[in-house]
């Protein structure tokens, strides 16, 4: 559709608005010219409304106002008109033009497009016809951006070798569906590699874009590198680089890959894995694993062998490198190796390691004493403990855990009872831990008994009474284990003693008697060399007749008062009875017995109860009862 102005510059208008323009200029106080101001550039996101302001200037209050499309030929193409009077919308014409949904103008003129597409990046022109004012235009361009999907990434699968003097492809990396077109950068470990778009040996990359049927744009790179050998650990990525509005920029990083990389062998590795020792000794009858590591990839094929009189004898062949050797024996220790069979390796590389195995053992000992060793007391002797090992095993001796010195002889010089006893010979391996044997001897001291008298109520010289208890006891030591004998019935038999070190002790439990005093108590202890005697003392023994004196009198005097308190009761239970515990107020007393009156010295209560009782205060005579 042909714009209205067009149509008007057909008729010569042009020349006639231009002359009337000129002629409201010369004239004083004519109307200025109309203008018009648009946004000249809107960014929006993709799906977001969009609103295109148009706003007149020097405008008559009644004006006509069109909103024009601007396709990429630059030819324009009408979407709206109105009439505006005042502030009001009068008429409306609206061209949809294929777009859904469709175009609106708002109550004040501006150009609405709802959901923002791409197809929507055009110029959009306004034009006010203000008839004598003028017309004037104005140009908005709009531009929408679209974020991209995520990045994905197609890593090559293959195995790629290194060997190769060319690029080859490493992946192709995908930006898809969005607006301006994204833009893809490569990096390994991190670091952007810059590569060219033109292919060459070193490395470069292939770029496409496609335009969806959305209108969107996807991005499709695709990079390519001549790898070393040092890529077998390196992590490759792509990103997409993306623009948004008001200059903003956005980045989407794809996940992280690795290749499979085909290098030839340079260096080998042998060594003894686990129980293996520092020093590389394992010990006899341990399972022991032989391990081969060559840098080739893929993995090379191992193949384990051993020497032996100058002689390779092949031993395994595989693929993991791992040996396992059962329960070794003294017998397989040797010249052990590994060899790599990779026949893409340089001829110079060193395909091949080998090592000693070394067996370390340690057999039982054997000690010159036997399992007992019997020695007379202040006797000497000598104790040899030999054993067989490698390497060398070092010698101690220690008696209840006491380290006693170094070597395979033990000195015994000039035994006493406490030399008796368990005596250990230990072995060991300094350089191979865990490894060592341990053989024991016990020391009998033989020699007559040593005696230890005691007694568990000591008292000082003349501190003893005749009729005390005294617990004797006696300890002895000595081999054969001493018997005891007492002077006096009733030891207990011989048992351990407290502390040990081979004492026994027998106890005797009795009171002390003035013989006692003269002749003692013997202990004996006795075996097949002898005996020992020890006599305990007593020394003076106090006699125990005054205080059987005291205690007679004591017992009398207490039987006398419970017997008058038995006769005050019974009388009391019988007063009121003619003639009992009473005496008439006229008669005499009794022949022999003096007359008591109250005025004598004694109080009543005293007097009623020597003469069997008083009642009321009135004397009387004894009864035959009382």
């Amino acid at each position: 559709m042909e714009p209205p102005d067009a149509r008007a510059g057909a008729h010569g208008a042009p020349r006639l608005l231009l002359l009337l323009a000129l002629l409201l200029r010369a004239h004083p106080g004519a109307q200025a010219e109309v203008q018009v101001s648009v946004p000249p550039l809107v960014e929006v996101m993709r799906g977001e409304p969009v609103v295109l302001d148009c706003t007149p200037f020097r405008a008559q209050d009644h004006f006509t106002l069109e909103w024009f499309l601007t396709d990429r030929s630059g030819a324009r193409h009408l979407l709206a008109e109105a009439e505006l009077q005042g502030s009001e919308r009068q008429g409306t014409v609206l061209s949809a033009q294929g777009r859904s949904p469709p175009y609106q103008l708002d109550p004040r003129g501006r150009l609405v497009l709802a959901e923002a597409q791409v197809g929507d990046e055009r110029d959009y022109v306004c034009v006010v016809r203000a008839g004598a004012a003028g017309t004037a235009e104005a140009t908005a361009r709009l531009r929408v951006y679209a974020k991209p999907e995520t990045t994905e990434v197609l890593p090559n699968k293959g195995t790629l070798s290194v060997i190769e003097d060319f690029a080859q492809e490493i992946a192709t990396c995908f930006s898809r569906n969005g607006n301006p077109a994204p833009q893809i950068t490569w990096y390994r470990n991190q670091q952007r590699l810059e590569v060219p778009l033109e292919v060459n040996k070193e490395g470069y990359m292939s770029i496409r874009t496609v335009r969806e049927a959305s209108g969107l744009l996807s991005l499709t790179s695709t990079l390519y590198l001549r790898l070393r050998k040092a890529d077998r650990d390196a992590r490759f990525h792509c990103a997409a680089h993306y623009e948004l509005p008001d200059n903003g920029h956005g980045r989407l990083d794809g996940p992280a890959f690795g290749l499979t990389l085909h290098y030839p062998t340079e260096h080998v590795q042998f060594w003894v894995g686990s129980p293996s020792t520092t020093d590389g000794w394992v010990r006899e009858g341990d399972s022991v694993q032989l391990l081969c590591r060559g840098d080739g990839s893929p993995s090379p094929e191992y193949t384990f062998f051993r020497f032996q009189e100058q002689q390779e004898t092949v031993l395994n062949t595989n693929l993991d490198g791992n040996l396992t050797l059962e329960r070794v024996q003294r017998s397989q220790s040797g010249t052990y190796g590994c060899r790599v069979e990779d026949y893409d390796a340089a001829e110079d590389a060193q395909l091949s390691q080998t090592r000693e195995l070394r067996v370390a053992y340690l057999d039982p000992l054997t000690l010159s004493a036997g399992e007992e060793l019997s020695l007379n007391l202040s006797s000497s002797a000598a104790v040899n403990c030999s054993v067989r090992g490698l390497p060398a095993p070092t010698l101690r001796w220690t008696k209840d855990a006491v380290p006693l010195g170094n070597g395979p002889v033990l000195p015994l010089s000039s035994v006493t009872f406490d030399s008796a006893g368990t005596y250990v010979c230990e072995a060991s391996l300094p350089t191979v831990p865990l490894l060592s044997r341990t053989q024991s001897f016990q020391l009998l001291v033989q020699g007559l008994p040593e005696l230890r008298p005691e007694t568990t109520q000591p008292k000082a010289e003349g501190g003893w009474m005749e009729g005390d208890e005294a617990k004797l006891i006696c300890s002895a030591r000595g081999y054969p284990e001493p018997k005891f004998r007492w002077s006096q019935a009733g030891g207990s038999p011989a048992e351990p003693a407290p502390g040990g070190q081979g004492w026994v002790s027998s106890a005797l439990t009795l009171k002390v008697t003035g013989a006692l005093s003269r002749d003692g108590v013997s202990c004996e202890a006795y075996n097949l060399h002898g005996s020992s005697r020890h006599v305990f003392h007593f020394g003076t023994v106090a006699p125990q007749t005054a205080q059987a004196g005291v205690a007679v009198m004591a017992v009398a005097v207490s039987v006398g008062l419970l017997l008058l308190v038995v006769a005050a009761f019974y009388c009391m239970r019988r007063k009121g009875r003619p003639g009992c515990c009473r005496r008439g107020e006229k008669g005499a007393p009794p022949p022999g017995e003096p007359e008591l009156s109250h005025s004598g010295s004694e109080r009543p209560e005293q007097a009623g109860l020597l003469v069997g009782g008083a009642s009321r205060g009135a004397r009387g005579t004894f009864g035959d009862e009382c």
